[in-house]
């Protein structure tokens, strides 16, 4: 599949779940402010680095700051809608906007996906970033986790990353993941590449409240 076509293809998709999430019966959010702070801990070498993620949802609000995500140095801020709902199948639809400053500076589209069912989780975030200097840097990337959960505090699972660089192949990444939380408090392991050359982990510590 040519590059063109898979974000078409991909994109089109993002856009049938979130019109299906939205034209489904919805379940009430939270009227109280719900805030995450995730710290993403890249462990490459010789260049391993931070990543800070903060998420606030209040109602059908969500906005979402992050740094380091889309370039090193490089701020993003976001706002989004949330489309909630479902009973044995649970779901929150979170399309986004966003923009991006610092070493990288443009506009951006994405989306949040998260799905529950029975202990099993599909979480999903996308965007497609729009360089307002150079087209040639817009990107598309994809995280996508699909985990089971055999107790409330423990899961595992799988995790595949997708880039889509200007004019350029497909890039497709796929790990392992293992986490587990107390309290308030989530931490997380992941492996990507393993076998490879190009082998590495990440630590994620997380504290919703």
């Amino acid at each position: 599949m040519r590059p063109i076509q898979f974000f078409k293809f991909g994109l089109g998709l993002l856009l049938c779940v979130s019109f299906t999430a939205a034209g489904a019966q919805e379940t009430a959010p939270s009227a109280t402010w719900v805030h995450r702070l995730e710290f993403n801990i890249y462990l490459i070498e010789d260049d391993s680095h931070l990543l800070p993620i903060f998420r606030a949802d209040r109602g059908k609000l969500h906005v979402e700051a992050r740094y380091n995500y889309e370039e090193i140095d490089t701020f993003s801020g976001w706002v989004g809608y949330n489309f909630v709902g479902g009973d044995d199948l649970e779901y929150t639809v979170t399309p986004m906007a966003g923009g991006v400053l610092g070493s990288t500076n443009g506009i951006a589209a994405g989306l949040e996906l998260t799905f529950d069912y029975r202990g099993f989780d599909l979480y999903s975030e996308s965007e497609y970033m729009f360089d307002l200097e150079d087209k040639e840097n817009d990107f598309y990337y994809t995280w996508t986790d699909f985990s089971y959960a055999p107790r409330d505090w423990l899961w595992f699972g799988i995790s595949v990353q997708v880039t889509l660089m200007y004019q350029s192949d497909v890039e497709v990444e796929c790990g392992l993941l293992v986490g587990g939380s107390y309290r308030r408090f989530d931490i997380a392991g992941y492996v990507f590449n393993l076998g490879s050359d190009d082998t590495y982990g990440i630590l994620t510590l997380a504290l919703n409240f």
